[in-house]
């Protein structure tokens, strides 16, 4: 999605959105051009944003939550892995995925 549609959908300004990239809160996909491409998850991030900045909550805290839940999947998604590999291991018929 474009800067444009993102504005209509989350009511924030292109300056909103723009400071929240600069903050490393959000990370747009780029066109080869340099445009940048928003998904439904960065909608549902800014949304998430907006919310936190209007209780007060500041960019740094942001930043540091997401990154704590990002590594937080990160560990569940590794432990998944391992648990699937192990059953892979030991039952060879039945693969899963």
């Amino acid at each position: 999605m474009t800067m444009k549609i993102v504005t209509e959908m989350t009511g924030l300004s292109e300056r909103k959105i723009r400071y929240y990239e600069a903050r490393e809160l959000i990370f747009p996909e780029r066109t080869s051009s340099g445009f940048r491409k928003y998904s439904f998850s960065d909608i549902e991030r800014l949304m998430d944003i907006a919310e936190k900045i209007e209780d007060g909550v500041q960019t740094k805290e942001i930043r540091h939550d997401f990154s704590k839940d990002e590594k937080r999947k990160k560990d569940t998604n590794v432990r998944k892995d391992m648990i699937r590999g192990q059953l892979n291991a030991h039952f060879p018929r039945v693969r899963l995925k």
